[in-house]
């Protein structure tokens, strides 16, 4: 491995592209960071990647432990491999199948458990942590997690011709959005609106900042498993009170039909949780922001991130189609 690829973690620079689709519907310019181009299918790779390099160089973990319902197992997978570490990926009960495989494919040893939410699969993990002496690997809430997302910041600033009029991501438990607001506040673009999406039965952020308190989802009822947490990060819930925060809240069908849609205009096939974020722009909901005053009317360019892909397939999609269109 060269002393570059290790200095940068695991991830690659990705790719940042005009979508032709997407600057019709809004009449400005739209740009898609296509994290589903990294190696593990997501942009977790970046900040786990980061984390697992400095659990390697302490040269004092017996191995690492992940609880995920896919992407961030993978990159702890993918990391852990690379390194030549042991890794434990504990995943909830509603984890595809394909996910599990493909953690197998890595390496890993992958544990099961009962339950549909992230919650379940996380209790099991600190349990394991504790009796096999595993060092765990927060999906979500890290410090190392967030710097190494903020990576995705410092590559839109030396890409984009000038700053965004606003970002758009998928929250699940808040790990993208606090290493997006970090790089943000590193580059000097602490002001850029930051869109929060995400479905409904999955918006631990949006449940959160109604009851202006850190309280947890009753249950995670939505099939865009990968954002199952039933509680955000404490990190996510304060920057979430940044006047530039908004967050909003679309339906799975929504979301579905923004991944079919994503599919047929720029030709990726991307999971649910990552339609949450696309369909800001395919449902209309950007517009009626903008007409409520609440986003800037000329957002020249806005920046979506495509978060990723890694555990959505056609079979995958196919049963998402048959379950919410029910």
């Amino acid at each position: 491995m060269s002393k570059m690829s290790k200095q940068n973690g695991f991830h690659v620079v990705t790719p940042l592209l005009e979508s032709a689709g997407m600057s019709k519907l809004m009449g400005t310019t739209v740009v898609l960071k296509m994290e589903s181009s990294q190696p593990t299918g997501s942009f977790k790779i970046r900040g786990i990647g980061h984390m697992c390099q400095n659990v390697a160089s302490s040269n004092q973990s017996r191995g690492v432990i992940c609880s995920s319902g896919g992407n961030a197992g993978m990159a702890t997978a993918y990391a852990a491999r690379k390194l030549n570490l042991p890794a434990t990926i504990v995943l909830p009960l509603s984890t595809p199948q394909l996910v599990a495989q493909k953690l197998k494919d890595q390496g890993a040893t992958v544990k099961v458990v009962v339950g549909k939410a992230w919650d379940d699969a996380n209790a099991e993990a600190l349990r394991l942590a504790e009796i096999e002496g595993l060092t765990v690997i927060h999906p979500f809430n890290h410090p190392l997690v967030w710097k190494g997302h903020s990576s995705i910041v410092h590559e839109l600033k030396a890409s984009l011709p000038s700053k965004p009029g606003a970002i758009v991501l998928s929250v699940g438990g808040g790990g993208l959005f606090c290493g997006v607001m970090e790089g943000l506040d590193e580059v000097g673009w602490g002001n850029v609106p930051v869109l929060c999406m995400e479905t409904v039965g999955a918006d631990c952020l949006n449940f959160a900042l109604k009851a202006r308190d850190l309280v947890m989802l009753p249950d995670i009822t939505s099939e865009a498993t990968c954002l199952g947490a039933k509680m955000a990060c404490q990190q996510a819930f304060e920057y979430s009170k940044r006047p530039n925060v908004i967050s909003e809240v679309v339906t799975d069908l929504q979301a579905l039909e923004a991944v079919e849609l994503f599919l047929d205009e720029e030709r990726v096939l991307v999971e649910l949780a990552c339609g949450a974020s696309l369909a800001a722009v395919y449902s209309g909901l950007i517009p009626r922001l903008q007409e409520e005053g609440r986003l800037p009317k000329l957002l020249d360019p806005l920046v979506m991130i495509v978060c990723g892909g890694g555990s959505m397939n056609l079979p995958q999609l196919r049963h998402l189609q048959a379950v919410i269109r029910k």
